[in-house]
């Protein structure tokens, strides 16, 4: 039983291709970084988007993650994973599309930054165009407002 693309994967096509970008990050404790990089975006079958992204920190070091994308009609959602050489967890990731259809709030949990235990997180793609995309990465706060620590712009590559 193989399974077939639907609408929803076709949405992820969007991603494919070879992207750079430059995350700011404001962390909770006041700390402030820019972090240029670059993408590529690659599909699995048309089920799966795998988006392989690498960069160099404000520190000087260097790192990589691997974010993979897909829709399971079963769950009605997106799911997916985040992983990172700068971190030792997974992050897993589920949600659905915005009524505008231009922007998937992905859910998580993950550990707190100030190592507290676990929180909620929520990364959010949002599509600008054929040729920019936005990553917002948010935080859930002890009072339940959601925080947002990071922007990214994605510009595909031109040959």
């Amino acid at each position: 039983m193989f399974a077939k693309p639907q609408k929803e994967h076709q949405w992820l096509g969007q991603l494919l291709g070879d992207w750079t970008f430059e995350h700011n990050c404001q962390m909770p404790d006041g700390s402030h970084t820019n972090t240029p990089g670059t993408m590529t975006c690659r599909s699995l079958g048309g089920l799966w988007l795998i988006c392989e992204s690498s960069g160099t920190s404000a520190d000087g070091d260097t790192w990589s993650s691997i974010m993979t994308l897909g829709f399971d009609p079963h769950q009605e959602q997106y799911v997916g994973t985040f992983i990172g050489s700068m971190m030792a967890n997974i992050w897993p990731y589920q949600g659905v599309l915005d009524e505008s259809g231009k922007r998937l709030p992905l859910e998580s949990q993950g550990p707190k930054f100030d190592g507290s235990g676990v929180g909620k997180y929520r990364d959010t793609i949002e599509i600008v165009d054929a040729d920019t995309w936005l990553f917002l990465s948010e935080l859930q706060s002890d009072d339940g407002q959601w925080v947002q620590f990071m922007t990214g712009k994605h510009c595909r590559k031109t040959n």
